[in-house]
């Protein structure tokens, strides 16, 4: 398999992001172009101005408990609210979130500061997630199959925590054109034995490998197209189910 970067300009509100991509990468049939969520949020105007955010009690608690400005905290709370999440816990830099997002049918996403950050944006804002990722997603995977002719699937990604583990991964938001998950219950390992519960994360998977040559700091490679992957191409689209926090095996402990 190979990973292939994509770095391109500054991406800015209102950057055309799919001719960025056409002038920085040579698409090929059965390519899947992994896209980071902040990069398409940024383009499409979804960045935060702190300056406009009105601080609760709330707002100034978390700023006191984790760090970072009340306005920002206040636009984690407000970010939680609009995702249909609640706060469950806290580190001295983070807040971890549960989110159930408009169109996520299957279980929950656990995500830090309900995907906010300050990084790879300008002073005063903080920026997140697409306001609706799937139609980002389609939109964008559309218009790259139209001007390429190059059949594609993407994923949009976010850098992730696991609990007890040290530092970030990625996981997979919104998939398009492949299926997040590979069952592999009913095969047989190498003693006969029938496997009863693994699935793998496939776009999880993909999404972290990805990352590895995307990086979180001044990389300027918001996207990278995965090939030779040896994936088949399906017509799943939409949101990587997630797991309800009762059938989690990490529910103990959080």
């Amino acid at each position: 398999m190979n990973i292939i970067p994509i770095k391109t300009p500054l991406l800015k509100n209102g950057s055309d992001l799919v001719e960025i991509l056409m002038q920085n990468a040579d698409f090929e049939d059965g390519d899947i172009l992994s896209v980071s969520s902040k990069a398409v949020a940024t383009v499409e105007g979804a960045a935060i101005d702190l300056n406009k955010v009105q601080v609760s009690e709330d707002g100034k608690k978390w700023s006191d408990k984790c760090g970072k400005t009340p306005q920002f905290r206040q636009a984690v709370l407000n970010e939680v609210e609009r995702l249909n999440g609640k706060v469950l816990g806290d580190c001295p830099h983070a807040m971890l979130t549960q989110l159930k997002p408009d169109g996520f049918e299957d279980g929950i996403i656990l995500a830090p500061n309900a995907g906010l950050d300050q990084s790879n944006i300008e002073d005063g804002y903080a920026i997140g997630w697409p306001q609706d990722p799937v139609e980002s997603v389609q939109k964008l995977r559309k218009e790259v199959q139209a001007i390429t002719g190059k059949k594609i699937a993407v994923i949009l990604t976010d850098s992730c925590c696991r609990p007890r583990r040290i530092g970030v991964s990625a996981m997979a938001l919104v998939v398009s054109g492949i299926d997040p998950l590979f069952s592999h219950i009913g095969e047989k390992d190498l003693f006969g034995k029938e496997l009863k519960m693994t699935q793998e994360a496939r776009a999880d998977q993909l999404a972290t490998a990805a990352n590895m040559i995307m990086g979180n700091a001044d990389e300027s490679t918001p996207a990278a197209i995965i090939r030779d992957h040896n994936i088949a191409f399906t017509c799943f689209e939409g949101w990587v189910s997630g797991l309800d926090p009762e059938d989690d095996l990490f529910a103990g402990i959080l």
